[in-house]
């Protein structure tokens, strides 16, 4: 298929925002790419951040990092996933990039001297960042479209899909539009009015839904289903039902019930072509449905009450659970509760522990308890990002005897900060996309733990900090057996941390979470889950 034959989809929501949009377009392209095409997913936020890279998760979640450093939404985690395939900074666009590359043209004098506007110069920057991943030769581009119809922020984004669709002309671009079929339980019955409502609204900005996936509680009768058709304009077949499960790893199978890939290949005019081959994927879902052992594993974290801040932790650990056979059960503890209640009483009887990722002073003596109640009560432990400085102040503190350790994030006084800025960063005055981001190289120490776990010398892994383990103190810390087992063969930072005579005592400065996919669980969570069944028997 030549280049200029690329196909758009694009998915928008009605009704409600949080309807799952972005496990519909993970869905549907890994559908589609069981059937052998080639398929990438974008998604567009409308917000004015640049990036969600200074957003508090407990107002977006997440922050998800892509390979070459890009700071993205949550859902970008989820079409990697699923695709088990890489994105890049091309996949996610913010309302605020739009304007600020539209905005630095106007400033070069780029535009000519003509007045800037919304029509057309914003929605030709919208649509020249929908049809940029193009040049990449993929068949299929899924692009989703954050918030709902009818929002004032969206609608140059709904503007520009209807532009694009006149240009791309018939049969190389469709719209599926997400709704809600609330179910009310006064009269017992699931209500299609907001739905019409909200595809009315849609054709009122000249865009004619193709297929409408229906979020619900409840199976969908036959008499609304036609209904939705009729009020809607679209064809029977193309109302999806899209039911609650139990898991997102099984919408994919659910939708393809419903032939919802087929469907949507015809409204693109592309072959259906062989089977789709889902083979693998049934099978993850059968071992982590029918798991041969548990265990428990204390997620210590600063912002546990919104779970969706560590998602992509918490699907790594249903990859790598699955692949072992083994259910992972994570006890959700906060790092603050800890300073007030201790350890023991936190954590007493969990098989694991995980010291999250994180920013800020807030609730880090509580993580610097439970790193030393791992170590000292030999259970295993893993340390992301944070999680290895963590483990390194408390080693200083407790092993090395140097009773003000600190890192400099929380204590830019310390007489020993052990965790510290690196030279290029201290003048850094912007928080917006200035830290050590996307994929850097780590070299393992031959014979080490994590050189055994990847199978390999050289590794490359994803990273989102600013702050570094001190190399001024590296000979300390080795001499006492907390050995630097990984260092960026450029820099020579340190990158791992693990424990002499400890069954899993593991910190690493980068995110193995971020690599982690259903097709391809993570090395690192697996050999974690491995030494906390081994210390549950």
């Amino acid at each position: 298929m030549s280049k200029k034959e690329t196909k758009y989809i694009f998915v928008t929501g009605g009704v409600t925002s949080s309807l799952g949009k972005g496990i519909v377009s993970a869905s549907l392209g890994l559908l589609l790419k069981s059937r052998g095409f080639k398929v990438t997913i974008q998604k567009l936020d409308p917000y004015i951040n640049i990036d969600p890279g200074t957003l508090n998760p407990y107002e977006h979640g997440e922050c998800y990092v892509t390979e070459d450093g890009a700071e993205t939404d949550l859902d970008l985690g989820h079409y990697e996933r699923f695709l088990d395939s890489p994105t890049s900074q091309n996949n996610n666009v913010t309302t605020g990039r739009i304007y600020q590359t539209v905005i630095e043209k106007e400033r070069k004098g780029d535009f000519l001297g003509k007045t800037v506007q919304v029509i057309p110069h914003i929605t030709n920057e919208i649509k020249r960042r929908i049809k940029i991943l193009s040049k990449k030769d993929y068949d299929i581009i899924i692009t989703e479209i954050g918030g709902t119809v009818g929002d004032i922020e969206s609608l140059p984004y709904i503007e520009s899909v209807r532009q694009l669709q006149w240009e791309l002309g018939k049969n190389n671009s469709m719209v599926i539009h997400l709704t809600l079929l609330p179910y009310l339980s006064s009269s017992g019955e699931l209500k299609t009015k907001p739905s019409q409502h909200s595809v009315r609204q849609l054709m009122e900005s000249g865009i004619q839904a193709d297929v409408l996936v229906c979020r619900t509680e409840h199976t969908i009768p036959k008499d609304l289903r036609s209904k939705l058709a009729q009020f809607c304009n679209v064809g029977l077949e193309n109302v999806i039902e899209c039911i609650d499960m139990d898991t997102i790893y099984e919408v994919p199978l659910y939708l393809q019930k419903q032939n919802f890939d087929e469907v949507v290949l015809k409204e693109l005019n592309l072959p259906v072509g062989k089977d789709v081959n889902l083979k693998d994927w049934k099978s993850f879902l059968k071992k982590y449905k029918n798991p041969k052992r548990s265990v428990e594993i204390a997620l210590v974290g600063k912002y546990v009450s919104l779970q969706d801040s560590y998602k992509s932790i918490a699907e790594a650990f249903i990859h790598a659970g699955s692949d072992m056979e083994t259910e992972v059960k994570v006890r959700w503890v906060y790092s603050g509760d800890i300073e007030q209640e201790g350890a023991e009483k936190l954590l007493n009887g969990v098989d694991g522990i995980l010291i999250a990722p994180g920013f800020g002073d807030r609730g880090i003596e509580g993580k610097i308890q439970a790193a030393k109640y791992a170590r000292e009560n030999k259970v295993p432990l893993l340390g992301i990002c944070l999680g290895m400085q963590i483990m390194t102040i408390e080693f200083a503190r407790n092993v090395l005897g140097l009773t003000k350790a600190n890192s400099m994030e929380f204590d830019t006084s310390t007489p020993d900060p052990v965790i510290s800025l690196m030279e290029e960063q201290k003048n850094v005055v912007d928080k917006g996309g200035t830290m050590r981001l996307g994929a850097w190289k780590c070299a393992l120490k031959t014979g080490s733990k994590l050189a055994e776990v990847y199978g390999a010398k050289t590794i490359s892994e994803r990273h989102r900090h600013r702050y570094e383990f001190n190399s001024d103190y590296k000979k300390d810390f080795e001499d006492k057996g907390l050995t630097p087992s990984g260092l960026n063969p450029e820099t020579d930072l340190v990158e791992t941390l693990e424990l002499k005579d400890h069954p899993f005592y593991v910190g690493v400065q980068y995110h193995p979470e971020y690599k982690s996919t259903v097709a391809t669980p993570h090395p690192l969570f697996k050999a974690f889950i491995s030494a906390t069944v081994k210390n549950k028997s």
